[in-house]
C-alpha cells in the first residue's frame, strides 16, 4: 500500500520564488511542521482511525483532576511532565492552540468527545509528516531521513546536532537515533505546529564583555521580542558587564598606560608599581566609572541600531539572517553605538591616565577638554575606533560559528555544552582584538593627545618608524590577562541575574 503524500517543492526550492531557505538550529523543524497547513481529506488516510480505547486512555492521563474534562491546568501538567524547557509565555501559547483546535463549545475545557475528534484529526496530520519523512517506507525515521526532507524543503545547512536531539527526546530508548510511527504519534500529540520548542539551546547565555564593545549584538527570537524577554537580557548582559569590567579595570587602566607611553613605558609590573605609588590601591580603578556609565546607553543604541538593520536585509521576509547579513548588521550596529558614545570613551581614556588632583570632578575634566582643544576633542580618534568595528566584529563572529560548527561535527553533543561555548568565545574574542588591536592603540593615543596634529596615519607611520610592529601591540598582554576573568565573570553574574529576572533559556 503506497502511503499518502504530500506535494513538497523540489529539492533547492522553498516553493515561494525559487530563493534558498538558510535556517539556524532554533527554526530548522518549522520547515517540517510546515507540511501540516496541507488540506487533508479522509481519503488521503487508509489506515483507518485511531483506535478510541488508546486515545480515551491517555485522556484519563491528562484528567488529572478525574472530572472528566481537561482544562488549562491539566494541559500545563501534561506539558510540564514532558521536561519540555520552554518559556511560559510559549506555554500559553501551546495553551490556546490546543484550546482552540479542540474546545469545540468554548466552554474553557475539553470533553472526551472534544478530545477524541481533536487527537483523531491531529494524527492524520502527524501520519502524513511521517510518512513523507520515511522514505524507505520501514516505519521508522532516522538523521538521514529528516536530513534529506529538509533539504527537499530548501534548507541549505541542516544540524545534525539538532535532528540527533529531537530524535533523543522523542524515542523512549536511550541514545534512540531512530523513532517509530507510534513514538512519533505519542510525543507529539500535544504539540502541533512547534517542534522547536523541544529544542534547548543556549542562544544568549554567551554573553562575553571583557570590555570591547565592537562585537555582533546576539538576535532575539520573536517569541522574546513579543514577550519582553529581550530587555531582560539586555539588563542581565548589562550587569554582567559592570561586574566583569570592574574586577578587570586595573588591567585595563594598565593597558591604557602601555598604549599610550609606548617604549618608554617601564613595562606592566613596573607600571602597575608606578600607579600604586603615585595614586594608592584605588587608583587603579580610575576610568572605571565612566567605563561602567556607558554600557547601558551602548547597549540600547546598538540593539536599536542591530534590529533596524535586520530589517532592512530582511525587508518582509521572517528568515534568519545569513552569516554575512549578520557581519553587516553587527558592524552597522557597533558604528551607530560608538559614534553616539564616542565622547565617553574619550573621557574615560583622560580619567584613566589623569594623575592625582588633576581634576576636581568629571565635569571639571570636560570643561577644561573644551575650554584648551574644541569640541573635536571629544571625537579625537574616532576615525581608527569605527575602523576597528570591522575586522574585530567580522572576525569574531567568523571564528565563533567556525569553532562552534567543528565542535558539533566532531563531537557526539547535540549542541556545545558551555565550556565549549566560553571556550569558542574566548578564542574568537582573542582573534577579534589581535586583528583590530593596532587601530585601538592608535585611537587610544589620539585620544590621549594633548594638541598633536598626528593623522591616524601619521601616527601609524611614526610608531612604526620608532618602534615597529611591536608598538603596534603595546598593553597586548594585559588585555589577553583579563579575558579569562572577564569571561568567567561576565557568565557567572549574567546566569544569576537572568534567574533572578525569571529569563528562561530557550
Amino acid at each position: 500500500m503506497k502511503s499518502p503524500q504530500l506535494h513538497l517543492p523540489p529539492h533547492g526550492n522553498s516553493g515561494g520564488g525559487g530563493d534558498t531557505i538558510e535556517t539556524s538550529p532554533s527554526d530548522l523543524f518549522n520547515n517540517l511542521a510546515d507540511l501540516t497547513d496541507d488540506p487533508i481529506t479522509n481519503s488521503e488516510l487508509t489506515d483507518g482511525d485511531p483506535p478510541d480505547a488508546r486515545l480515551s486512555a491517555l485522556f484519563s492521563k491528562l484528567d488529572v483532576n478525574g472530572d472528566g474534562r481537561i482544562d488549562v491546568a491539566d494541559f500545563l501538567s501534561a506539558i510540564n511532565k514532558r521536561g519540555l524547557e520552554i518559556s511560559s509565555n510559549k506555554k500559553q501559547s501551546l495553551v490556546k492552540q490546543f484550546f482552540a483546535k479542540s474546545d469545540l463549545d468554548e466552554s474553557g475545557d475539553v470533553s472526551l468527545e472534544e478530545f477524541l475528534n481533536y487527537a483523531k484529526k491531529h494524527e492524520k496530520k502527524l501520519k502524513l509528516i511521517f510518512h513523507e519523512i520515511d522514505q524507505n517506507q520501514d516505519g521508522k525515521i532516522d538523521i538521514g531521513e529528516i536530513t534529506e526532507v529538509l533539504k527537499r524543503l530548501g534548507v541549505k545547512k541542516v544540524d545534525e546536532g539538532v535532528v540527533r536531539e529531537v530524535l533523543a527526546r522523542m524515542s523512549p530508548e536511550e541514545n534512540g537515533l531512530e523513532i517509530s510511527w507510534e513514538d512519533f504519534r505519542d510525543y507529539l500529540i500535544l504539540s502541533p505546529d512547534n517542534l522547536h520548542d523541544i529544542l534547548k539551546y543556549w542562544r544568549h547565555a554567551t554573553y562575553l564583555d571583557v570590555g570591547e564593545d565592537t562585537a555582533v549584538p546576539d538576535d532575539f527570537t520573536n517569541d522574546e521580542m513579543i514577550s519582553g524577554m529581550w530587555w531582560r537580557h539586555l539588563v542581565a548582559g548589562g550587569v554582567a558587564g559592570m561586574v566583569s569590567r570592574t574586577a578587570t579595570a586595573p588591567l585595563d587602566r594598565i593597558k591604557v598606560f602601555l598604549q599610550v607611553h609606548g617604549s618608554s613605558s617601564p613595562g606592566l609590573l613596573p607600571t602597575l608599581r608606578n600607579m600604586l605609588a603615585e595614586g594608592g590601591f584605588f587608583s587603579l580603578w580610575r576610568g572605571n566609572g565612566i567605563n561602567v556609565l556607558k554600557i547601558a546607553p551602548e547597549s540600547a543604541f546598538k540593539f536599536m541600531a542591530y534590529e533596524q538593520g535586520k530589517r532592512l536585509l530582511k525587508g518582509k521576509s521572517n528568515r534568519e539572517l545569513k552569516i554575512e547579513e549578520r557581519f553587516i548588521a553587527g558592524s552597522l550596529a557597533g558604528a551607530v553605538s560608538q559614534s553616539l558614545i564616542y565622547p565617553l570613551e574619550v573621557v574615560k581614556t583622560r580619567l584613566a591616565l589623569r594623575r592625582t588632583g588633576q581634576y576636581r570632578s568629571l565635569a571639571h575634566l570636560c570643561s577644561q577638554m573644551y575650554k584648551s582643544e574644541g569640541f573635536r576633542v571629544f571625537y579625537r580618534g574616532y576615525i581608527p575606533n569605527l575602523l576597528g568595528i570591522l575586522p574585530y566584529a567580522g572576525i569574531d563572529l567568523a571564528v565563533y560559528e567556525t569553532l562552534k560548527k567543528s565542535y558539533i561535527s566532531s563531537s557526539s553533543d547535540s549542541s556545545p555544552n558551555i565550556l565549549a561555548i566560553l571556550t569558542c568565545g574566548t578564542v574568537s574574542s582573542a582573534c577579534g582584538q589581535i586583528a583590530s588591536y593596532p587601530l585601538a592603540l592608535v585611537r587610544t593615543r589620539l585620544q590621549a593627545s594633548h594638541g598633536m596634529n598626528y593623522s591616524m596615519t601619521g601616527l601609524f607611520h611614526k610608531i612604526w618608524q620608532s618602534e615597529g610592529v611591536v608598538g603596534l601591540y603595546r598593553g597586548l598582554t594585559p588585555n589577553f590577562i583579563k579575558v579569562a576573568p572577564a569571561v568567567s565573570i561576565s557568565y557567572v553574574v549574567y546566569e544569576h541575574v537572568r534567574v533572578k529576572l525569571g529569563v528562561e533559556m530557550s
